[in-house]
């Protein structure tokens, strides 16, 4: 199934995909936050203008004003000591009031905001100076000339009238700082105010927003995936036949597409797999019963075929004993070749249920020291041991778990053969030897003997091929393919080492901890 087949067509190739859908929730949050920041800072910016303008401005100016008026009161009433003691010390207020009142009008020009303010100062400093020059400056040269005596009682007055015209301009003055002030004050209220409004409207129109992305959002992403997952957990949990459709953007769209082709998949590989266990189960009654038959066999092989044999045998020697006189020599021969035949027959049956048995009937694994079952096996050997004068050499084999008897059958087979296939020219040797690689052990046979073809490597392990004629080396040829049979019953592999030219040599690998030969059916005894 293409991929291509696997996602059916749908709407989904039109819409948007999850990324695009968070990209425009990003973008959204992200012109709502600049928005934010440009509205917030203008509000700030005209707080922070308003406070300035009360406290740098105005504040400034009210203070140089009240400082304006002290300096002009203090000039009137160190004239006015002057004027009725004559002493200069008197006129040192009157001197250090009129430097204090030009610094006052310089900071009050600096702060004034507006040009009612400045005209207020204008006309404060244009009475005082019409006061210093038409009263304040001719009586000191009054005074300094005649004495106080010289000022009369009328200029005197005069002088009063001019100085409270100065008192109503500094009244003026401190009127329209007053009002200026409850103006900031005004501006600053109303200017935090709307600070305050706006950054309210702000925080309201953020939770709106993150609540509406998030609505948007279930809505569009995680309302799909949930579906999706829950289809997901329904067809894991065994609902094959749950259709798997979640909507939402392309892209789950798509997987959820890909998740329905998959889910038909599985649905047809399960139908397959259970038509298919159904041919198996039909298979395995049909080898159930085939079994039966071939238990059954062998129990005839092992009694009704071999009783005949011996019969046959057994009167083929008695005719050749009571009538050997009476038979010529091809007759006695026939005789011979039928009780040979007679009796290979009846070893090649029992050779045959050997090999049978292997994987069907085997004792319980126990734990066992190679080196014992070794030895076991060489007891049994030990006539052609004795016979060939063989060395044998048995290095530290490891302790596995297994069936004694096959594993007695396999060294026991082995070690026949390097007996078996000797050089005539010296004597047997045979080293068996075990080490731990890759964990697993791995273990060899090697001997001195005639050695086998590398290209024969495998067929010697296939049952019945012999590589030499009966009448050279005895045998069935069922020996090694025996052993391979036992190896691989135990988890384990056999086989010939072609790159040794000196012999022999078999190597074995097995677990470490031997594998449980296999169960199989159970046959009948022989």
């Amino acid at each position: 199934m293409t991929t291509d087949q696997a996602r059916p067509a749908g709407p989904w190739r039109s819409r948007w995909r999850a990324q695009t859908w968070f990209n425009v929730v990003l973008l959204v949050m992200a012109v709502l936050l600049g928005l934010s920041a440009l509205i917030g800072a203008a509000v700030l910016r005209s707080a922070a203008q308003a406070s300035d303008r009360l406290i740098d401005e105005i504040s400034v100016g009210r203070i140089q004003a009240e400082r304006m008026q002290t300096a002009l009161v203090n000039q009137e009433t160190g004239l006015r000591g002057y004027v009725l003691t004559g002493k200069e010390e008197f006129l040192q207020p009157y001197r250090d009031g009129q430097r204090d009142q030009l610094a006052a009008a310089s900071q009050i020009r600096a702060a004034a905001p507006t040009a009612r303010e400045l005209k207020e100062l204008v006309a404060v400093e244009r009475l005082s100076a019409q006061w210093r020059s038409a009263y304040a400056e001719p009586v000191i040269e009054a005074v300094r000339g005649s004495g106080p005596e010289s000022v009369s009682a009328g200029r005197a007055e005069g002088g009063k009238h001019a100085f409270d015209a100065v008192r109503d301009a500094l009244t003026e003055q401190n009127a329209a700082w007053s009002r200026a002030r409850e103006s900031a004050r005004a501006e600053l209220t109303t200017a935090r105010t709307v600070r305050d409004m706006t950054f309210s409207v702000i925080l309201i129109a953020f939770l709106v927003t993150v609540i509406m992305v998030a609505v948007l959002l279930r809505i569009a992403v995680f309302g799909p995936l949930a579906r999706l997952g829950e289809a997901s957990r329904r067809v894991t949990g065994g609902d094959f036949e749950h259709h798997v459709d979640t909507g939402g953007p392309a892209d789950l769209a798509e997987l959820a597409g890909d998740m329905e082709a998959m889910r038909r998949r599985i649905v047809s590989e399960l139908e397959e797999a259970r038509t298919s266990r159904q041919q198996v189960a039909a298979q395995a009654e049909e080898l159930k019963r085939s079994n039966a038959e071939l238990e059954q066999f062998a129990y005839v092989a092992s009694h009704d075929l071999q009783e005949p044999l011996r019969k046959i045998a057994s009167f083929c020697q008695m005719l050749q004993q009571r009538y050997a006189s009476q038979l010529d020599e091809r007759a006695n021969t026939y005789i011979d070749f039928a009780v040979d035949g007679a009796k290979r027959m009846q070893v090649l049956i029992n050779e045959l249920l050997t090999f049978s048995r292997v994987g069907r009937v085997h004792q319980e694994p126990v734990e066992m020291d190679l080196n014992d079952v070794v030895g076991r096996a060489l007891d049994n050997l030990s006539a052609a041991v004795e016979e060939s004068e063989a060395e044998i050499e048995v290095g530290d084999l490891p302790v596995i778990v297994g069936d004694r008897t096959q594993f007695v059958m396999l060294w026991q087979n082995l070690i026949g053969n390097s007996l078996k296939f000797r050089t005539a020219d010296r004597r047997p040797h045979v080293r068996i030897e075990a080490e731990e690689r890759d964990g697993e052990w791995r273990m060899t046979l090697t001997d001195n003997g005639i050695g086998i073809a590398p290209n024969f490597a495998d067929k010697i392990f296939v049952i019945f091929q012999r590589l030499h004629h009966r009448d050279a080396y005895g045998g069935t040829g069922i020996g090694l393919a025996l052993c391979r049979k036992i190896v691989e019953q135990h988890g384990g592999r056999i086989w010939l080492d072609t790159d040794y030219g000196d012999g022999a040599r078999f190597v074995i690998t097995l677990p470490v901890t031997a594998e449980q030969p296999q169960e199989a059916p159970a046959g009948g005894s022989d």
